[in-house]
């Protein structure tokens, strides 16, 4: 039976820790705490940050094991379109986008939900978007051992559009590859499947 894998699991110690940052923070910046509107937010936020940083107890590796398949196809596998939501390393802001993930087996294949849940595992982290792109090619290339991984990710970082330089519509696009990806000819074709459709 496949272990399940959940990425809202919240520990009550790092709530209680995490709640009296918050509230020292808000106090801090010139809030009330004590104002009826705020009461519970230290407490919302530390499990909502629990949450969106859950990736760090999980093995991405193990994910991909857990549904690996012997399949004599030998042609590519793309999953695209994989929305995430990550927290910008730099200013914990979040970045969220699409990340489109392809793969040429070498005799092994794995279940595609697993490809998307290795996507929400490397993003439920502190991150930079060229780092998510490289963990997530990686993991696959390690675990796989295909003839070739390619992973694209376009995202919009709200360090950019609410801060700093303020451009809201500006679009940050990431790619990473390895083996067979790396012939011109492969990579186009993937970039053609994952406009075109």
């Amino acid at each position: 039976m496949e272990k399940e894998f959940i990425l809202n699991d919240t520990n009550e110690e790092i709530t209680q820790k995490l709640s009296q940052n918050y509230g020292e923070i808000i106090s801090v910046l010139g809030e009330d705490i004590n104002r009826e509107g705020l009461l519970k937010t230290p407490r919302r936020v530390a499990k909502a940050m629990q949450f969106l940083l859950s990736g760090y107890g999980q093995n991405p590796a193990e994910v991909l094991s857990s549904a690996m398949f012997h399949e004599d196809y030998r042609q590519m596998v793309i999953v695209k379109d994989i929305e995430f939501f990550s927290m910008c390393e730099h200013h914990l802001l979040p970045f969220f986008g699409k990340a489109h993930v392809a793969y040429i087996p070498n005799g092994t294949i794995t279940g595609l939900s697993k490809i998307a849940r290795v996507v929400d595992i490397f993003a439920h982290r502190l991150q930079l978007q060229e780092r998510l792109t490289t963990q997530i090619k990686d993991c696959i290339q390690k675990t796989l051992n295909p003839m070739g991984v390619m992973v694209v990710i376009e995202a919009q970082h709200l360090c950019m559009q609410m801060r700093g330089v303020q451009k809201q519509h500006s679009i940050t696009t990431t790619s990473d590859f390895t083996g067979i990806f790396q012939s011109a000819k492969t990579r186009e074709e993937f970039v053609s499947l994952i406009k075109n459709y």
